[in-house]
């Protein structure tokens, strides 16, 4: 029997899988420097928003490969992929997701976490603008939207391949 990766949609006022989302989120701040917010922060926006979850199920278990919690407006509050899944295709399906929901997919992303801004920016989004001290530790942010010349349909069909 193989592993599948299935996606979940969890909606908004749903804690599923809130537990392994912040133990996903927790394992890449402590390795990477990364994805700090606190838990009551992290938390509360899970519940407040529609997550997006990828869970691999095979031999008798399951677990969450990654995860993209997204507001209504198409904003990215957190996403977030299993190291030893990146460039597996999960993150660019996430956003594809998104971007098939949502009319406009907007995210932050710190100006020094170069992995995350180079997904963003090799999947489409652009950067609108510089925001200093945006994060509660005063780190600085560029705040990304995904570009309007149809990568949204292009993402759309990624994933229905």
């Amino acid at each position: 029997m193989s592993a599948t990766v299935e996606l979940r949609v969890i909606g908004r006022g749903d804690d599923t899988l809130v537990g392994d989302a912040w133990a996903l989120k927790e394992r890449i701040r402590r390795d990477e420097g990364v994805l700090r917010q606190r838990r009551g922060f992290f938390t509360d926006a899970y519940r407040r928003s529609t997550t997006y979850a990828l869970v691999e199920r095979g031999f008798g278990e399951e677990s969450l490969v990654g995860f993209a919690s997204v507001r209504r407006d198409g904003y990215i509050l957190f996403l977030a992929v299993e190291p030893e899944h990146r460039g597996e295709g999960y993150g660019k399906r996430l956003v594809a997701e998104i971007a098939d929901d949502h009319s406009s997919v907007t995210c932050h992303a710190r100006t020094t976490n170069e992995a995350a801004l180079a997904f963003y920016e090799g999947i489409g989004f652009e950067t609108v603008r510089r925001i200093d001290n945006y994060y509660e530790d005063h780190g600085d942010a560029y705040y990304l939207k995904l570009g309007d010349d149809s990568l949204a349909d292009k993402l759309s069909r990624f994933i229905r391949r």
